[in-house]
């Protein structure tokens, strides 16, 4: 009791979240090394921008994940409330901030039909949202006519330019950071956070204690339509318009960082814990080694490659640790 400090920095140097920020150290000093204008303003800015957009999607994903389940249908709705809100702004000339919550409500009417079917037909959300992945852009293809809305208020494009702290950078990175502290608030210290993590780690002993599990997935869902929504709004922003590809067909370019980042934070994919801030390490880790790569003038398939094996292995880790919670549970 009389040295509190010095027994939680011997707990913290074992954690996840400290083997990923050693990792992003180690990295950042040799791309830094290696490698001709990792450090530079310009790239340190862009970097900021794509960390910003792979934390939202990792955060995203993950709230599914804590249910045990899986969200393919993740890029899908975030294109969809893009475009949807591409169109308030330019057609219909709503403003930017109703234009914006009206892009979030989009996001999350898409994840709460996603949680609906789920619990509605006790079909597994990998098979739900791999149907409504190819739903929802085939109508929102179909309404469009496949057309981006590009004259979007300079206001809110400008926001995804704006450069901060002598320039080094982005606005959106400080969305994506203000958003893991307010999950982490919610888990942490909410009774809704709380009711959600135990449906997912034991939905059977939750639904005796008094908790609805399939109210619980629900929310999850939507809440994961929510940012997604959030991360197609730092996109659009980004990128200046509102783009049927800008998460390439189908969504299928955010699979990768929407897996990766949570899973290798510490997100069991079997549900009942999650790592909000091992996710944003997660993210942090996968962009900066695709930048450094990229920088070595290492091929796109070679990328893919690398990241696929880191994947496998974050998989691999993630089973191992479900066996040894489970073993402690046992011993217990």
């Amino acid at each position: 009791m009389k040295y509190p400090m010095n027994k939680k920095l011997p707990n913290f140097i074992f954690t996840n979240q400290f083997g990923l920020l050693f990792l992003v150290l180690i990295f950042i000093i040799i791309f830094s090394t290696v490698t001709d204008g990792f450090t530079s303003r310009f790239n340190i800015f862009a970097l900021s921008r794509v960390i910003a957009i792979d934390i939202m999607i990792g955060l995203a994903m993950m709230v599914v994940i804590l249910t045990g389940g899986l969200n393919l249908a993740l890029g899908a709705i975030g294109v969809c409330a893009a475009m949807f809100g591409g169109w308030c702004m330019e057609v219909l000339g709503i403003p930017i901030v109703p234009s914006l919550l009206l892009t979030l409500g989009m996001g999350s009417l898409l994840g709460w039909v996603n949680g609906i079917i789920t619990v509605k037909t006790g079909v597994h959300s990998f098979i739900v949202t791999l149907a409504t992945m190819s739903i929802y852009f085939g109508f929102m293809t179909m309404l469009t006519e496949a057309e981006a809305f590009r004259r979007l208020p300079d206001l809110f494009t400008d926001f995804g330019s704006a450069k901060l702290f002598n320039k080094y950078v982005s606005p959106l990175l400080l969305v994506s950071v203000a958003t893991c502290f307010t999950l982490f608030y919610l888990f942490r210290f909410t009774d809704i956070g709380r009711k959600l993590i135990a449906a997912g780690a034991n939905p059977e002993a939750a639904e005796v204690s008094g908790i609805s599990v399939s109210r619980m997935f629900i929310y999850c869902h939507v809440l994961s339509g929510f940012l997604g929504a959030l991360a197609a709004i730092l996109l659009t922003t980004r990128i200046g318009a509102a783009i049927p590809s800008m998460a390439g067909q189908l969504g299928m370019d955010w699979l990768l960082p929407a897996f990766l980042a949570p899973v290798i934070g510490g997100t069991l994919l079997s549900g009942g814990k999650l790592s909000v801030f091992g996710t944003m390490l997660g993210a942090v880790l996968v962009t900066l080694l695709t930048n450094g790569l990229y920088l070595l003038d290492v091929g796109e398939f070679w990328i893919r490659f690398f990241l696929g094996i880191i994947l496998l292995l974050a998989v691999l880790l993630d089973r191992a640790r479900e066996l040894l919670t489970l073993k402690n549970v046992i011993v217990s």
